[in-house]
């Protein structure tokens, strides 16, 4: 058995091709699953097998896959500019392997459920078995459409024949070939070169270097899987949703066992991102995305959107709407509230119903109770803004701010025209259009705002 650490490992993820069956002009790996792109979850594993070079094979979109996998280092590029199969994804991959002399796994950027556990079962039965090329295979007779593993009579992996190859007997199959792969870097250098299109498609097969490498007398061996999970390709919108629903559940689970309750895991949507502490619950038609965090304590929804916000301890929100907000410790928010960017509410306010707040600021233990725009505002503690409030940001041309001390009292239906200040402890009387600065402390009614 040969030692795990001293070998070493390279990978190539082969994400080249425009998936025409997604019917999309956006290229195939960059189709989100669970909120993030599918090729994501391939890197993402790749990151816990510790390989020393990551290839990625683009072609259709390129420059857009490049920008997106920014965040990634130790990933280098090849282009394949005319796609003419997986045996010629990978050879125009071989340059950039010109010095690795250890083993490369061969991955498919739309495989996103492919797992660590997965990659690390083929690395090591390569390594122990001193395979040239390990395959990864399950016995599946409902995935028709896969290759087929072909074997000797004692058993030994043989050839892979796809099912549009097949003939009647080898369409009888069960084990099928799940597409992802470990071989010697010298093998493939070695074998690719001498692919042949001789298939329906006139492509080359990668799973040709199978036969290949058996009529070398070269060591071909199978690391048969139950997970058949991480051999769900994503070749349609179908695909897509069958491969989201499978991260879906797996998030939902994590964050139950750790101590959040998700009242109903059918009709919630927690994408991949999503931090929650224990002791929340999340109510039914809860849609929570992006970088979203949320602290121990708080009850979400129901039907409640909230996007890269981060929520503190001890909030209760409903039927609302947040995009890109702040809101801090023992906050209520809704129903029908509506939280727009660089909204933040401090510890121990209330947004009520049919409130939206934008660009703004609420101070501790403020209260906006109902039918009230706040854009571009900041408001001190302890304030109360009365129903049908509106701060007149816009004046046609720019944006201006308001500013609202603490302890004051905006009266029903006001109209603060920025830019315009009230002081502390000031108020205004129902109706009040406030176009001027209001001195702490003072109190100013009709129309256009004058001291009582």
């Amino acid at each position: 058995m040969q030692s795990r650490e001293q070998d070493l490992i390279a990978a190539v993820i082969m994400a080249a091709g425009k998936g025409t069956r997604m019917k999309s002009d956006l290229a195939k790996v960059l189709h989100p699953v669970l909120g993030r792109p599918m090729l994501f979850k391939v890197l993402e594993s790749l990151k816990e097998v510790d390989c020393q070079l990551n290839v990625l094979v683009i072609g259709h979109q390129g420059d857009k896959v490049k920008e997106a996998c920014a965040d990634f280092t130790n990933l280098t590029f090849a282009e394949q500019p005319v796609q003419l199969g997986t045996g010629h994804a990978l050879q125009c991959a071989l340059p950039r392997l010109d010095n690795f002399n250890g083993r490369v796994l061969i991955l498919s950027g739309d495989m996103p459920l492919i797992s660590k556990d997965v990659l690390h079962a083929l690395i090591d039965s390569s390594i122990n078995n001193d395979e040239a090329m390990t395959l990864l295979s399950a016995n599946s007779p409902e995935h028709k459409d896969f290759g087929r593993i072909i074997r000797t009579p004692n058993g030994e992996v043989d050839r892979i024949v796809e099912a549009k190859d097949c003939t009647t007997e080898e369409y009888q199959v069960t084990e099928v070939n799940l597409g992802a792969y470990c071989a010697k870097a010298d093998f493939l250098r070695q074998y690719l070169p001498l692919l042949q299109p001789s298939n329906a498609q006139k492509e080359l097969y990668l799973t040709d270097l199978i036969k290949l490498g058996r009529e070398a007398k070269k060591k071909i061996g199978a690391v048969v899987t139950e997970d058949i999970d991480c051999a769900l390709g994503v070749n349609s919108r179908f695909d897509l949703a069958k491969a989201t629903q499978v991260l879906k559940e797996r998030k939902l689970r994590e964050l139950m066992l750790s101590g959040v309750s998700v009242l109903d895991p059918q009709s919630t949507w927690i994408e991949e991102q999503v931090e929650i502490a224990p002791n929340t619950e999340i109510w039914p038609g809860t849609i929570l995305t992006g970088k979203t965090i949320i602290g121990s304590g708080c009850v979400i929804g129901p039907h409640t959107q909230i996007k890269d916000s981060v929520i503190g301890e001890g909030s209760y929100i409903v039927h609302s709407v947040l995009d890109t907000a702040k809101v801090e410790d023992n906050v209520k928010i809704g129903p029908f509230a509506y939280l727009r960017p660089q909204a933040h509410i401090s510890s121990g306010a209330k947004v009520g119903d049919f409130v939206e707040i934008k660009n703004s600021n609420i101070g501790e233990g403020t209260k906006v109770p109902h039918l009230t725009y706040i854009g571009d505002t900041d408001i001190g503690k302890r304030t109360n803004i009365g129903c049908g409030t509106i701060t007149c940001n816009y004046d046609g041309k720019l944006k201006h701010r308001t500013t609202i001390g603490d302890d004051v009292f905006i009266g029903s239906n006001s109209s603060l025209v920025a830019p315009v200040t009230v002081g502390s402890g000031a108020k205004t009387g129902a109706g009040a259009v406030v176009t001027h600065n209001i001195p702490e402390g003072s109190v100013v009614i009709g129309v256009p705002a004058r001291p009582m």
